[in-house]
């Protein structure tokens, strides 16, 4: 056959997104690895969580969080608007359907940074579209030491963080893919080789139905 009339591969964008789950423990790296994946990748969005808390200072609704009153949060909950939400000390937080389906219908993908309950809830309605990574520190000693090294929190905090941390840590068996963060650029390497050949699997390549139709008309 010639290659006169052939079928023509689509654009990039003809595929189904995918929800990027990245989970760890305070302090493993989870935040400053995101940050990499979204400036190598422009087409990865951060979700906006829903929130009740009050807007921090510099914080903009629906860029840093939507910002909602408990009575709104609540009404949304019962509707089943929020893949998954939780009550973190005293403020709800959630992650809103619409635009979430919004931005996976366009072939794009969203990148969620929560913790192992908020994985589970997505899990139960999502699935297929899901990709988890949890991240782990090399040790605890060295978990402890970057908490520190940030030079935000008192003792206290930094103790209870590190009890949160032993915990966020036994689930890590719950997820598809378990990285261990200890060279930075050789995890965001790794990472993005997730990205790569998950977006390569065929479940997700939405115009393979049409293509391959048309490639066989041509026989």
């Amino acid at each position: 056959m010639s290659s006169e009339g052939a079928p023509t591969p689509p654009g990039e964008g003809a595929r189904r997104g995918l929800l990027l789950v990245i989970s760890s423990p305070s302090g493993a790296g989870k935040s400053s690895l995101s940050n990499r994946l979204m400036q190598m990748h422009p087409e990865l969005t951060l979700s906006v969580s829903a929130t009740t808390r009050k807007p921090r200072a510099g914080e903009q609704d629906g860029v840093h969080y939507h910002f909602l009153s408990v009575d709104e949060f609540e009404r949304r909950k019962a509707a089943g608007e929020f893949y998954e939400c939780a009550r973190v000390h005293g403020n709800y937080y959630g992650t809103p359907k619409k635009e979430v389906a919004q931005i996976l219908d366009r072939g794009c993908d969203v990148l969620l940074d929560i913790d192992w309950q908020g994985a589970q809830q997505l899990w139960a309605q999502r699935d297929q579209d899901i990709v988890s990574i949890f991240i782990l520190p090399p040790s605890m000693a060295e978990l402890e030491v970057r908490l520190r090294r940030r030079a935000q929190d008192d003792e206290a905090v930094i103790a209870g963080r590190l009890a949160g941390a032993a915990d966020e840590i036994t689930h890590w068996a719950e997820y598809q893919y378990v990285l261990l963060n200890r060279d930075f650029d050789e995890t965001v390497r790794k990472l993005d080789a997730i990205i790569i050949a998950e977006r390569l699997k065929r479940p997700r390549q939405t115009w393979l139905n049409g293509f391959v139709a048309d490639l066989l008309s041509g026989l």
